[in-house]
């Protein structure tokens, strides 16, 4: 059994930058937001995250401002779509494609560079047999991305605030009828989903690997976006598949590992062709998605008109 916690523990790590991420994105799509860039956010947070921290020293202050160099691109992007009323697919592309090239152009002189590692143990479960190996020796940014996870579900089913926003992803319209301002409440939820994108991206470059490398984030992005119609927009449900995917990717290394006569690239392809199959899983099922989905979820709303 002691085998098997270091994989627990890897999974775990790998899972959370897409829980960060879909956890973001998913209080988007609630709004009724649809943001494609995740991915160019995270680039952008990865490498802005581990710059600072290359410069400062304070592993902090780079998540920090990772998660501000996500809020601001949301923002940017809540401009674009919420207020000039932009489609929200397009402008999701040309965010993720500006994100990659901007992180690429920015991190010219980081490459090489890395950090020490950032991990820590709980005091006394760290040490518990298996269990401690596996859950208590992980940086604090895994167990704070599950307490976001229960702080998001108390927020959408335990309060007014998160009801009036699954209210405006559900029916803007009625919900400015009702004297809410719509596109005050989605660029919050944009901002907050950018953050959060950017706590995943910056955990990319200064915990999991740690270090910077041009396109470090290889999709996880889409992945997280993928994440959140798998769990049929549901917060616990996204915890459990943020890990699962973990799972995946951390079972394609220790599959090279044991020297399984199986090319590295098509075991590389494991967590897209995971991603594939549960998406085209679901797609059979239309009714399903509509009963779950935000209603308003992709469509620009004006005040005005």
């Amino acid at each position: 059994m002691e085998s098997f916690a270091p994989l627990i523990a890897a999974s775990i790590n790998a899972g959370t930058p897409l829980l960060l991420a879909a956890l973001g994105l998913l209080i988007n799509e609630k709004s009724g937001v649809v943001n494609l860039g995740a991915e160019g956010m995270m680039l952008m947070a990865a490498v802005i995250g581990f710059a600072i921290t290359i410069h400062t020293g304070s592993v902090p202050l780079g998540f920090v401002a990772g998660a501000l160099a996500g809020a601001l691109l949301a923002g940017f992007f809540a401009l674009m779509t919420v207020w000039l009323g932009t489609n929200q697919y397009a402008t999701g592309l040309a965010l993720s494609l500006f994100g990659a090239g901007a992180s690429a152009y920015i991190g010219i002189s980081y490459v090489g560079q890395s950090l020490h590692n950032t991990r820590s143990v709980v005091p006394f479960l760290g040490d518990l047999p298996f269990v401690g190996a596996a859950l208590f020796r992980q940086h604090p940014m895994v167990y704070l991305s599950v307490a976001l996870c229960g702080a998001i579900i108390w927020f959408l089913y335990r309060t007014r605030a998160g009801l009036i926003l699954r209210a405006v992803g559900e029916s803007p319209s009625s919900a400015h009828a009702l004297g809410y301002n719509v596109r005050r409440i989605r660029l919050a939820a944009l901002l907050f989903g950018g953050a959060c994108c950017g706590l995943a991206g910056a955990f990319l470059s200064l915990v999991y690997t740690p270090l910077w490398v041009e396109g470090m984030v290889a999709g996880r992005g889409w992945i997280a976006l993928a994440l959140t119609t798998f769990a049929t927009w549901r917060p616990a449900r996204v915890l459990s598949g943020a890990y699962l995917f973990g799972g995946v990717t951390i079972l394609t290394f220790h599959l090279q590992g044991l020297g399984v006569p199986i090319a590295s690239q098509l075991l590389s392809m494991l967590p897209y062709l995971a991603t594939i199959v549960v998406l085209v899983l679901i797609s059979r099922n239309a009714n399903w998605i509509r009963l779950n989905m935000p209603a308003s979820l992709g469509k620009n709303f004006n005040p005005n008109q």
